[in-house]
């Protein structure tokens, strides 16, 4: 399937992400900041990144706005997942090149819905 990169600080919600993935058969790699979701980024490949917004390091807007500057991977789904449901964060996240966005807590059809349509087989089970 597809090789997904998590980025998510609270240990329960990555673990929660992680599972709803593998349960679909996606690679699931996992970062707990911001520092080593760069690190990850780029020495991996990746079709999807779904990442935190508040986080150590680096913020997921910080990772959003990277991945989009860099001509390589340009063409990586991104999805935001976060609490924070301001909208002025929201839509700085979409102009920044953001995907999708997800409002925590997340629920797994909601997750898969996403990722599905991020790839193309969005009539997909």
């Amino acid at each position: 399937m597809s090789n997904i990169l998590v980025i998510e600080d609270d240990d329960i919600m990555l673990k929660a992400i992680r599972n709803i993935l593998r349960k679909d058969g996606h690679e699931v790699l996992t970062a707990k900041d911001g520092k080593e979701a760069f690190e990850k980024l780029d020495n991996e490949q990746y079709d999807i990144v779904i990442t935190d917004l508040m986080m150590p390091y680096a913020n997921g807007l910080e990772v959003v706005s990277r991945l989009r500057s860099n001509t390589e991977k340009r063409h990586v789904g991104i999805i935001v997942c976060s609490s924070v449901g301001n909208e002025e964060t929201i839509t700085e996240a979409f102009r920044l090149g953001a995907d999708d966005y997800l409002k925590k807590p997340i629920m797994a059809g909601g997750v898969m819905i996403r990722i599905r349509k991020l790839l193309g087989n969005w009539g997909s089970n």
